[in-house]
């Protein structure tokens, strides 16, 4: 009989040692889009020389199945996709010039939208100072992107750009 109680006891024991934690649900959620991922950008070396101007081509790559909204955008709403290059050793922007538009219809707009898709380039046209020293510069740009699927559009995001110029 006494070892039917030791066995009971530790049936017991074993039993109160043996709890389980709850099984925890198991989420399959992917992780957020960020625009700057969708979009890659390539900015060309320009060459220049002093008091000359050209333009500076910025080749976008969108990944298949996003895009991003043009500039100008077709709402208030959207973030518009923009360049920006500060003047540094004696290159300036003149202008920058976005490309034409896709004309797109999504499910979260009721009215079509500007958008880029795929390859597109932007032009900004630079101009050396006549007193630019020749040679090589590497000028820092930013480019904002917003991307979108077919339903829904993400957070804005920025990426840091080199833009290559050689002055001769």
């Amino acid at each position: 009989m006494g070892n039917r109680v030791w066995l009971i006891v530790l049936v017991c024991l074993l039993a109160a040692c043996a709890r389980t934690q709850p099984a925890q649900p198991i989420i399959n959620e992917a992780p957020p889009i960020a625009s700057v991922d969708v979009v890659k950008a390539t900015p060309q070396t320009i060459t220049l020389a002093p008091g000359e101007s050209g333009d500076a081509l910025v080749r976008l790559q969108i990944t298949n199945g996003y895009h991003v909204n043009a500039n100008p955008p077709s709402q208030p709403y959207l973030k518009p996709t923009e360049i920006e290059i500060p003047p540094a050793q004696g290159i300036s922007v003149e202008f920058i010039t976005y490309p034409d538009p896709l004309v797109r219809t999504f499910a979260f707009s009721e009215t079509p939208l500007k958008v880029y898709e795929g390859e597109t380039d932007l032009k900004v046209r630079l101009k050396a100072d006549k007193s630019a020293t020749p040679g090589a510069r590497n000028l820092s740009a930013k480019l904002r992107v917003q991307a979108c699927d077919d339903k829904v559009c993400y957070a804005p995001g920025a990426l840091d750009l080199i833009v290559p110029v050689n002055v001769k």
